[in-house]
């Protein structure tokens, strides 16, 4: 008797989910992110499970699908946190020299701005990506991504009064985050 595609894939399930789930946290480091992300794999895997039971290693497929889920989390939590360096969100050791007004003032100023445009500033200056990457992100063409960036700089500027990025405090996020001062850790160097 044929073993049938939804029984081969729960044995599969039974026997490789908790091996995943500690690749997965081995991977990360955190516990709570580990089963989510195997999860994520074994579903990957179900959906191109003809593909992957033909394949000389199925738990090999798996291993590779779940280690590319955890590298593109991490790499989205590392955008996030550049991005909010870049804010100046996490500066602790800044937070007697934060212009809290001027942070407010730009959240404001930015909820003011058409969404597209609002889009492709904070995508460009906040998450430091390209502009090709920000129109793939957007699914817009790169010269939307340079009027609407252009744009949104200029409707900002004019928001927060005419403040030029070199002087105000408020108006750091203009410089990418690839290129944000990162104050040093409880080691004496950047985080």
């Amino acid at each position: 008797m044929a073993v049938s595609r939804d029984d081969a894939f729960h044995s599969f399930f039974e026997m490789h989910h908790a091996e995943l789930a500690r690749l997965a946290y081995l991977v990360t480091g955190e516990a709570e992110v580990a089963d989510d992300l195997a999860a994520d794999a074994l579903l990957e895997v179900w959906r191109h499970w003809d593909r992957v039971a033909a394949a000389d290693s199925p738990i090999a497929y798996a291993r590779g699908v779940l280690a590319n889920l955890a590298r593109n989390r991490i790499r989205r939590l590392s955008r996030e946190r550049r991005g909010l360096l870049g804010l100046g969100l996490l500066w602790r050791d800044r937070t007697q020299d934060v212009d809290v007004p001027a942070v407010v003032d730009l959240r404001q100023a930015l909820h003011r701005l058409p969404y597209r445009r609002r889009a492709c500033v904070v995508l460009r200056y906040a998450f430091d990506l390209s502009e090709r990457e920000t129109a793939r992100a957007l699914g817009i063409s790169v010269g939307t991504v340079k009027s609407q960036t252009s744009r949104g700089v200029a409707q900002l500027t004019a928001l927060l009064g005419g403040q030029s990025a070199s002087t105000s405090d408020g108006a750091r996020w203009l410089a990418p985050a690839s290129r944000a001062i990162v104050p040093p850790g409880p080691s004496g160097r950047g985080s």
